[in-house]
Parts: C-alpha cells; structure tokens; sequence
C-alpha cells in the first residue's frame, strides 16, 4: 500500500483548493485518516482527521473553513480549503490507517504517510 497526497499548489489568499489522498493496492477500507501540515520552522500539527464511522475533527483554526467530505471514496479521503490564509502556507501529509487485501488473500491493516503536497497562499 501507498499513500499519495496531490492537490496543493499556490492560490491567492480568500481562495481555495482541495486536496486529496489515495491508497494504492487492494483497498477494503479506509479506517481512519488525518492531514496534517508543517510550515517551515513549525512542528507538524494535525489539521482534520476523520474516521471510517464519518465523525470529524478540526484544529481550531481551520474549523468552518477546511471540511473533510462525508462522500470520500473507498480509498481516496479529500479535504476540502476554503477562504485560504497566508498563515495556511504548508506542506500538508496525510496519514492513513487502511485495510486491504494481501497477496495472500487475507485482509491486512497499513498505516502510513503520504509524502506530502506542498500549499503556498499569497496575500
């Protein structure tokens, strides 16, 4: 399994851009999966989260204006930036818990990385 994190780019401030994250192979399911973002000199911090069950979570300073979409497909998890601010600047990875099936024909759990997709926003 793989993960691929693609979307980012460089918009204006007040625009937007969706991000998206899909896993490769056999995927059952996707169990869980986050973004988070690192700027330069900062600590990577989670930005969204959601669960296979639909429930969401949002650090403070996203909330009502990134949303992870409830309609994701079985092994692609996007997430949706609105009203996008210079501080939003960052190279955003998404982490993914899956489950899918082996070459053995057994179903297996992954969790790992994308390598990540790079956000700039200018003022």
């Amino acid at each position: 399994v793989q993960l691929q994190a693609s979307g980012g780019g460089l918009v204006q401030a007040g625009g937007s851009l969706r991000l998206s994250c899909a896993a490769s192979g056999t995927i059952i399911s996707t169990d869980s999966m986050s973004w988070y973002r690192q700027a330069p000199g900062k600590q990577r911090e989670m930005v969204a989260s959601t669960t296979r069950s639909g429930s969401t979570n949002y650090v403070d300073s996203v909330k009502g204006r990134f949303t992870i979409p409830t309609n994701n497909d079985i092994d692609t998890v996007y997430l949706q930036m609105n009203s996008l601010k210079p501080e939003d600047t960052a190279v955003y990875y998404c982490n993914a818990a899956v489950t899918y099936l082996n070459d053995d024909g057994r179903a297996r759990q992954y969790n790992g990385w994308g390598q990540g997709t790079l956000v700039t926003v200018s003022s």
